[in-house]
């Protein structure tokens, strides 16, 4: 039996991951090299969520639910104006996260 937290590490994370780090390079104009210090992960985590060999299996799904868009761009936006800390993030993530399957179990 598959528990949600397992389905959350290899699904729901690279999916949350590659909105932000899409967002971080296409709207604010950052490298795979600049989004992935932000994000703690490494360059070639960071080309896999654009090319979405990682992350693009719930993609559209997750995208498709408003408050999790928001909540995103919110993220994104804090990334690129240095307002989001690598805790603050974390947090952040968790609580998409939690969007998520909250809005996903409906």
């Amino acid at each position: 039996m598959k528990t949600p937290c397992e389905d959350v590490i290899k699904e729901i994370i690279p999916t949350i991951r590659a909105l932000i780090a899409k967002d971080l390079c296409s709207k604010y104009g950052f490298t795979q090299i600049e989004a992935a210090k932000k994000l703690g992960i490494t360059q070639a985590a960071i080309s896999q969520y654009i090319s979405l060999k990682r992350g693009g299996k719930k993609l559209r799904k997750i995208k498709a639910l408003p408050e999790v868009k928001s909540l995103i761009k919110e993220v994104s936006k804090g990334i690129a104006e240095g307002k989001i800390s690598k805790k603050d993030l974390s947090n952040k993530i968790c609580l998409i996260c939690k969007t998520i399957r909250r809005e996903l179990i409906k």
